[in-house]
């Protein structure tokens, strides 16, 4: 994609397509600065009577362990802030792998993994990508058929997420996560990505080796997924031209052939 704006604008579209196509449709929604934009067109659409959200269910990649719903740093508030505040869903079918201090961790992933199988799996999940190659928060060396659970956040990611915190604030250092067999049994996977410090990783993901120590490889295991990228995460790819001849003949079979209506 050209532009952050164009990557925002077709990754709403998308969205849109299904919950136009599926109102109850199961959403894993991620966190972050990259979903933020795309958000931020679903509100507009609702606002606009194009979208209604009130039959979806979602359920977030992650949470920081201990935090409370109430905390402004919690993914919970972000959600809040970003998406939920704005649209008509119940937010009694919005969940997180919330998990305070005195739960076990345990406990909480058995639960949300019962709780993802019983609303018929995530129909469509969106992902960000560390600039390690983690999704979710699942760090490099991360199991690829992990499920939800507990994770210590690497120095690189902290590092990076260190920005959405004050000087005096305590940065969690662990956080309950999907993991990436669960993220694998999505029916379909939505991976954005933009800036130059994502290149490598998406690199990786694309065209490197599969291997726990890049995470985002394991989505090369995944019957149908979608990368939206800038061109500045594109830059390291070596096949950048050919994925984008495979984009154009997409578009063309799509339109004649009417495929991918489902999503």
């Amino acid at each position: 994609m050209p532009s952050h704006e164009a990557l925002a604008e077709l990754g709403a579209s998308l969205i849109a397509k299904l919950l136009i196509q599926k109102p109850s449709a199961v959403l894993g929604l991620a966190t972050g600065s990259t979903p933020i934009a795309i958000y931020q067109r679903l509100v507009k659409c609702y606002q606009h009577g194009e979208l209604s959200f009130q039959e979806v269910t979602t359920f977030n990649l992650d949470e920081y362990f201990g935090l409370s719903p109430e905390n402004r740093h919690s993914y919970s508030a972000f959600m809040r802030r970003e998406l939920f505040d704005h649209i008509d869903i119940d937010i009694k079918k919005a969940y997180l792998p919330t998990c305070g201090g005195t739960q076990n961790p345990i406990d909480v992933g058995e639960q949300y993994e019962a709780l993802i199988a019983n609303s018929g799996g995530i129909d469509l999940q969106i992902l960000g990508v560390g600039s390690n190659g983690h999704i979710g928060f699942n760090e490099p060396g991360s199991s690829l058929c992990s499920r939800t659970r507990l994770k210590t956040l690497a120095e690189s990611t902290m590092a990076d997420n260190s920005r959405f915190f004050g000087v005096f604030d305590d940065q969690p250092q662990l956080a309950m996560t999907m993991g990436i067999g669960t993220i694998l049994e999505s029916k379909h996977a939505l991976v954005v990505a933009s800036g130059q410090q994502k290149a490598k990783a998406i690199k990786q993901a694309i065209e490197g080796p599969l291997s726990s120590y890049c995470p985002a490889s394991s989505l090369q295991l995944h019957q149908r997924v979608t990368f939206i990228i800038d061109e500045d995460a594109a830059s390291c790819l070596s096949e950048a031209s050919y994925f984008r001849l495979c984009a154009k003949q997409k578009d063309k079979l799509t339109k004649r052939f009417e495929i991918n209506r489902g999503w």
